[in-house]
């Protein structure tokens, strides 16, 4: 039996039209028809077909992990990571990117502007005042270029004991995956650009996936915690856990 139809057997088998769980996992119902059918093409790739692979069969009731590996076989892993990891590290996409100038160079070509400003003066007028305010100027510049602060987190306040408080602030791009524990629906489930945040505030206990921990910061119920390791990381959570 192919990946779609047993997909498709298990959701008759829990009652459920498409319709019920598109709204559970939030998967638009012609890309779940098309997986029924044994047709990925509309799913964006294999990183994003496994990932509604994933969420169909949690909402259904069912082991994603043989249905991936199935799926493995037939269109070939990604990067080697096994299929029970499901998200694989986010490989880092290449994009050419306007380097600014360096620092090295903005003071360079400020110290040659005040040599200029300073020689120019000097050779009309013997005045030296102007000369003086414009080198303090520039050096001023410079200095604040060099003191210009790096960006940090948002500041997260710590929420009622009854929730558990998500934030994530990525610095490089990491697909996220967000369920219910209770009944594995999806509360959210893509890809984070590097530099945007997300938050979710959750009465009951979730479930979170990081396909590239390195590059999030993550916040829970105010605190900070760690995600320093290369792999898929699945941590849980809930409303009392401080």
């Amino acid at each position: 039996m192919s990946i779609g139809e047993t997909l498709a057997e298990a959701r008759r088998q829990a009652g459920l039209t498409i319709i019920q769980v598109s709204q559970r996992t939030r998967i638009r119902e012609s890309i779940i028809r098309g997986i029924e059918q044994g047709d990925f093409s509309a799913c964006g790739g294999d990183f994003y077909a496994r990932g509604h692979i994933r969420g169909i069969a949690g909402a259904i009731g069912i082991d994603p992990v043989p249905l991936i590996t199935e799926y493995d076989a037939e269109h070939g892993t990604l990067g080697g990571i096994s299929a029970a990891d499901v998200f694989e590290p986010a490989t880092p996409i290449r994009i050419r990117e306007r380097r600014s100038p360096s620092l090295s160079m903005i003071v360079v070509v400020v110290l040659l502007g005040i040599i200029g400003f300073t020689a120019y003066h000097l050779a009309s007028s013997h005045h030296r005042k102007p000369v003086a305010s414009a080198a303090v100027r520039a050096t001023t510049h410079a200095a604040a270029v060099r003191a210009a602060p790096k960006p940090s987190p948002t500041a997260v306040h710590a929420p009622p004991p009854d929730v558990v408080a998500i934030h994530l602030t990525a610095t490089q791009n990491c697909w996220v995956l967000l369920t219910k524990i209770s009944d594995g629906s999806q509360i959210y489930m893509g890809e984070m650009s590097a530099g945007s945040s997300m938050s979710w505030t959750e009465k009951q206990p979730v479930s979170l996936e990081l396909g590239n921990p390195p590059g999030v910061l993550l916040t829970v119920n105010g605190k900070q915690r760690s995600t320093d390791t290369p792999q898929v990381l699945t941590l849980k959570f809930r409303p009392s856990q401080s």
